[in-house]
């Protein structure tokens, strides 16, 4: 799925990734945004969120960058309408600024998200994250030939859909026929065509991004994929922090670790690490992960 040049991304009709993070400005604070996919049952999250990062970075005066952000999904979206995204300006101080999403749809809040941006300053570094993983270029793409019909749909559908490039360092659940009982799940990603040069794009690509895959990883553990009949998989809340600037159309390894599961939930973890060994951003994530009785 290598791309050879700017119309890449809109390959197999997949939806170009700046186009879904685009928003329409209604107001002083109020944007808009979209959802390309209709037929979905429900909003994809990551969507939301990137969405969400896009509208409260637009409020946000230049040589700030996003550092953090925290979110809550609370209601599914309905992929058939608009999404109102209300901005609050929290604070606007020399080093930080703080912003608070709310995006609305039928009146009702669907998601919240806090964002905090910081200017660029000289300080202690370290970092005890490495990149443990074959370069992507190395990583063959994923073998079906193995995979059930419905595993084979379920990665067509995810081609289709979503604008990015993925290898996946690790065997695939959805498409092996036993997958191994880790707690791990490595995939390098990227956005599938070039996302320009502003920052804010980059970051909202990631946080578009890390929804993905991440929760499934707490369900390797019990040899279970998301697309099993008897489960029933949601995100709950998503937290992530950005420690540089990257690129969000190069590679980046997702690296990602079931943490625990339990009361119906699960959480997660991921650290993103340029192919410098850099590390770039660290998420956390909870989800719903529900058996459903068996016949419903």
């Amino acid at each position: 799925m290598d791309r050879d040049g700017e119309g890449a991304g809109q390959e197999n009709g997949r939806r170009r990734l700046l186009d879904i993070l685009d928003l329409e400005q209604i107001d002083l604070r109020y944007y808009r945004g979209f959802t390309p996919d209709t037929d979905s049952i429900r909003v994809f999250g990551g969507q939301v969120a990137g969405q969400a990062l896009v509208a409260a970075g637009r409020t946000v005066e230049p040589g700030k960058d996003v550092h953090s952000l925290h979110a809550y999904f609370l209601r599914p979206g309905d992929p058939r309408l608009p999404i109102l995204y209300d901005v609050d300006v929290v604070r606007d101080g020399r080093s930080f600024a703080t912003r608070r999403v709310v995006a609305i749809q039928r009146g009702e809040a669907i998601f919240n998200l806090a964002a905090s941006f910081h200017c660029d300053e000289e300080g202690l570094s370290h970092q005890v994250a490495t990149l443990d993983a074959p370069p992507p270029q190395d990583v063959p793409e994923i073998d079906l030939n193995n995979a059930d019909p419905e595993a084979v749909a379920w990665w067509e559908m995810i081609r289709a859909r979503f604008p990015l490039d993925y290898r996946f360092v690790d065997p695939l659940p959805s498409a092996a026929p036993a997958p191994p009982p880790t707690t791990r799940q490595r995939v390098w990603l990227r956005s599938a065509e070039p996302l320009g040069d502003d920052p804010l794009m980059h970051v909202c690509a990631l946080a578009y991004a890390s929804d993905l895959f991440l929760i499934s990883s707490a369900l390797r553990p019990h040899r279970m994929t998301l697309r099993q009949s008897g489960v029933s998989a949601a995100s709950l809340d998503h937290a992530m922090w950005f420690h540089q600037r990257f690129r969000a159309d190069e590679w980046l390894l997702y690296d990602q670790e079931g943490s625990w599961t339990g009361h119906g939930r699960g959480l997660a973890r991921g650290q993103v690490l340029n192919q410098s060994g850099q590390l770039v951003a660290t998420v956390i994530q909870e989800g719903l992960l529900r058996l459903r009785p068996a016949g419903r």
